[in-house]
């Protein structure tokens, strides 16, 4: 933290442990207060030169992102990482869409450098640098993973995709969002694959998450594309679709297909830290 950050009588420390550190406050995002986000913040964050990293968990369409600061609190407490945890409300345009973050373009926002510029804004706080972070996301948070890893694979030293209802292949000939055709246009910038490929990617979903009835797009619907429903009719299917995708272009993944389990993002929380510890192990072990 730096020194103008620091507090400077007891009141103000007092704050600053209540509000600040440990499981936080709900702050609006400075760059953007349409979008606020929750925190949490192990102690050795005051400690000069500590090795403190940064850990996002995106929400999915029920906004929990509270539930998931406080399931991921014990993993950054003992881990020394900062868990960030950002809201994007439905509707934010006046129109009642749930679903504009999961494919991180929507109207005139792009969800992608909303993320970027909170990592940007807590660093500063922290009087720390993010150049790299881990990023969880369930269900549409899934789909959130699943397509920032594609914008910006050079930011991330993890990556895991839980349970999406919809996926988009790394393929090339598949008009984005469906695949990656166009996300240059949209993007403006190239896929880096090579970047993508250096990142440990992890893929999750529940055995018997097999319910049908929100991740089957008719052709009446808005989010209707041609080709939509092609990866498969469940979860599980469509995620070993997009598994498939991966590992045809070079890209590892650890797949984990969790018995007994439907669609909980709480239910897999331990399997997916497990993920994210051996990554953070890598990662500061200098690999």
């Amino acid at each position: 933290m730096s020194e103008a950050d620091k507090p400077s009588n007891p009141a103000q420390e007092k704050a600053q442990a209540l509000y600040d550190l440990g499981s936080t406050t709900v702050y609006a995002s400075t760059h953007d207060p349409r979008f606020p986000y929750a925190l949490y913040v192990p102690p050795e964050v005051l400690t000069p030169g500590n090795d403190v990293e940064l850990v996002v968990v995106m929400h999915g369409t029920g906004r929990q992102f509270t539930q998931y600061r406080d399931a991921f609190a014990p993993f950054g407490r003992w881990n020394r990482c900062i868990v960030l945890c950002p809201l994007f409300p439905v509707g934010v345009r006046g129109d009642g869409d749930r679903n504009g973050f999961k494919r991180l373009i929507e109207g005139d926002i792009r969800y992608d450098k909303v993320l970027l510029d909170m990592v940007d804004e807590v660093a500063g706080r922290y009087g720390k640098r993010f150049d790299k972070f881990a990023l969880f996301g369930y269900s549409g948070g899934g789909q959130y993973v699943n397509r920032f890893a594609y914008a910006h694979p050079e930011r991330l030293w993890a990556a895991s995709i839980g349970a999406p209802g919809n996926v988009t292949v790394l393929d090339h000939k598949k008009d984005w969002w469906l695949g990656l055709g166009g996300f240059e246009r949209h993007f403006g910038k190239p896929f880096d694959l090579a970047a993508l490929q250096r990142v440990p990617v992890q893929m999750i979903v529940g055995r018997a998450d097999l319910e049908t009835w929100e991740i089957t797009v008719p052709e009446d619907s808005p989010m209707y594309l041609p080709g939509i429903n092609d990866a498969g009719a469940t979860r599980p299917e469509r995620l070993r679709t997009l598994k498939a995708s991966f590992e045809a272009a070079g890209i590892r993944v650890r797949f984990d297909e969790l018995a007994n389990i439907a669609h909980n993002g709480m239910q897999v929380v331990e399997v997916v830290q497990d993920f994210l510890v051996q990554a953070l192990r890598t990662l500061r072990a200098g690999g």
